[in-house]
């Protein structure tokens, strides 16, 4: 029987099928994806189970379904790949101008690991705080650059309207670092879903995590995936060589530079840098890109050695 994963919660998934919810665990060991993974299933993707007959409303997860695409994020802790969700038309990046802190290049990171992949909208909650002209021009460019930037207030109701509009009809994933006000933003969305919201922590100014795992949701205008905060994104699947094609800000100038293998950091003629030096590509984006750059290639480096040993 086709399911589809709604959440899981220590190796066990809630599945959802035609015939009703089963409490599934995974059949054998692990299932065979080929690839060194955290988590070899997530919310959004659709398995096959079979029922177990001797205990009402349980199954065993027998298959994964090929994915039409994925979200996930390097695990440093793990060494290995975690995906956050699957089988997604867009994703909703949450941020916040003060509490907590506005975060730039989380969501540099965060269009670098979508790109390719589906459309990312950038959400600006917390609009009724302070939002300063650094935030402003950064908002504006990545507008400017091709992604859709809008602000919203779950506290006072602003930009519910056409958030919703965005994701209706659509599976839709929401991340960001906690407190940024996901839960708050879905609820505000569909007062159904009830989702546990948190406060931010005054000492820290950072959320606290009320959303533990990723839980798939669906409502009257489609599906929605609301995923445990993010402290850390680091690109997956990227070959330092190949970063600067994830920035799309790049993209003009990568094959005017006079090395055809060029990293756009020291090398000589370099056609991002002179971008950079006259202000077509924005600095900020441009040191995000050089922090993802050491952060791959150290991760290069690390795993040549665990080989090597």
């Amino acid at each position: 029987m086709r399911g589809l994963v709604r959440y899981g919660i220590n190796n066990i998934y809630t599945v959802q099928t035609e015939a009703g919810t089963f409490e599934c665990r995974i059949k054998g060991k692990k299932l065979k994806s080929g690839k060194n993974e955290y988590n070899p299933i997530c919310s959004g993707d659709f398995v096959e189970i079979e029922i177990d007959h001797n205990h009402t409303g349980r199954g065993m997860i027998t298959n994964r379904f090929d994915r039409q695409n994925s979200f996930a994020r390097w695990n440093r802790k793990r060494g290995n790949i975690q995906t956050i969700a699957a089988n997604i038309d867009l994703l909703v990046c949450i941020l916040s101008p003060e509490s907590p802190e506005f975060r730039p290049r989380f969501a540099d990171r965060v269009l670098v690991n979508a790109e390719d992949s589906f459309p990312v909208l950038i959400v600006m909650n917390k609009s009724d705080q302070t939002i300063t002209e650094e935030i402003e021009r950064r908002l504006a460019n990545w507008n400017a650059i091709g992604y859709d930037v809008i602000k919203t207030s779950a506290a006072k109701g602003q930009g519910i309207e056409r958030l919703r509009e965005y994701i209706s009809g659509k599976t839709a994933a929401f991340v960001g670092q906690s407190g940024v006000g996901k839960s708050s933003l879905l609820n505000a969305v569909e007062p159904g879903l009830n989702l546990r919201v948190g406060e931010v922590s005054e000492k820290f100014n950072k959320g606290t995590h009320t959303t533990c795992y990723a839980v798939l949701e669906s409502w009257k205008g489609g599906t929605v995936i609301d995923t445990p905060g993010i402290k850390e994104i680091d690109p997956v699947g990227i070959e330092p060589e190949i970063l600067s094609h994830f920035m799309i800000d790049f993209r003009p100038f990568i094959h005017d530079c006079a090395h055809s293998v060029c990293l756009h950091r020291d090398e000589p003629e370099c056609a991002v840098k002179n971008a950079v030096r006259d202000g077509i590509i924005l600095e900020e984006r441009y040191e995000s890109y050089l922090r993802m750059l050491s952060d791959l290639e150290h991760r290069v480096q690390a795993n040549k050695y665990r080989r090597e040993d």
